[in-house]
């Protein structure tokens, strides 16, 4: 299956080259995948509704906790069980973290994953480190709600609007993408972070609101059937690129899901888009496509892994394998 954007001008062309649905071992399906990223020769699938990620190993998918139960208060008004997953028919949707975004990242030399959460309402303003201790997760989390405060303000940006949806690596920096609503008339953007500032600050090493936040950028990425196309997620491409992955979904703000009319990569270089190509449809429908990873780079361009969160949860997230020629 390969997509491009109709017309003139668009030399990128996407093939699928593999389609799976992610289940744990027992079959239990992860749900609302957002961000992935690789972990100790697997890769680290990170959901959006859940405390707990989803480790791809060769030998199978293995749960990850991130974050603790979050306490919640039964219809009585009493604490309740906590919880590990969030829906919006259960009536907890506004108590998930929120986790949008799974970057490389180092911690004291070794390699780790930096999560980030989408900052879109203040329980969703934290970091999490993963690493590996003799082949094990270790996690440590941070509150950073000083940083996102920062990075609002960088971004011009009203904190009701503020929905960071990824982040890509280049040497030592960070580049952090606000999904932006063009429904709403705001662009995508983003700013640059040094990644030992960002790492510091989730270990509580230095203050969240010491961690510099430079370049702010906006993207105007086109419409796809009327509706803008908003970030999801970014790779860095070696010489500097970047590589977005975008939704065109019709919502009004940052916090309801609304139909999905196409997803896309965009080329930037910059603050310029140099390319934007729409995904092809898999099994006859759309896949919001909502993290993205490199797997390894060619001559003539690049292969990635890509999460799909389909706003469902009772559906399996679906994994896709893509390549991308870039013209």
């Amino acid at each position: 299956m390969t997509g491009r954007r109709p017309g003139h001008g668009s030399a990128m062309r996407i093939t699928v080259d593999a389609v799976r649905q992610l289940t744990f071992a027992d079959g239990t399906p992860v749900t609302a995948a957002s961000a992935v990223a690789p972990l100790g020769g697997g890769w680290l699938v990170v959901p959006d509704d859940a405390t707990i990620a989803a480790w791809v190993r060769p030998d199978g998918v293995v749960p990850v906790r991130l974050l603790p139960p979050v306490e919640s208060l039964d219809a009585e008004g009493l604490d309740a069980e906590g919880l590990d997953h969030f829906s919006e028919a259960a009536g907890t949707k506004h108590l998930k973290p929120d986790l949008e975004v799974a970057c490389p990242a180092e911690v004291d030399g070794e390699p780790a994953v930096l999560l980030l959460g989408s900052g879109s309402t203040s329980r969703r303003m934290r970091g999490v480190l993963v690493r590996l201790a003799e082949g094990e997760p270790v996690v440590v989390a941070g509150e950073l709600g000083a940083l996102y405060a920062r990075v609002g303000a960088g971004l011009g940006v009203a904190a009701d609007q503020l929905n960071l949806e990824g982040a890509s690596r280049h040497g030592d920096t960070v580049r952090w993408f606000n999904r932006g609503n063009p429904v709403a008339g705001v662009l995508p953007g983003s700013v640059d972070l040094p990644l030992a500032g960002l790492v510091d600050a989730v270990l509580g090493r230095a203050g969240a609101d010491a961690v510099p936040v430079d370049r702010p950028r906006t993207y105007d990425l086109g419409r796809v059937a009327g509706v803008g196309l908003a970030v999801t997620d970014a790779v860095s491409l070696p010489d500097g690129r970047q590589l977005l992955s975008a939704a065109a979904e019709d919502t009004p703000n940052t916090v309801d899901d609304g139909p999905v009319v196409a997803a896309a990569l965009a080329l930037v270089d910059g603050d310029s888009v140099q390319d934007v190509t729409v995904f092809p449809e898999v099994g006859g429908r759309v896949h919001k496509v909502e993290g993205l990873a490199l797997r390894a780079v060619h001559e003539d361009g690049v292969q990635l892994v890509a999460v799909v969160d389909d706003d469902d949860p009772g559906v399996p997230s679906t994994w896709l394998e893509l390549r991308v020629a870039l013209g």
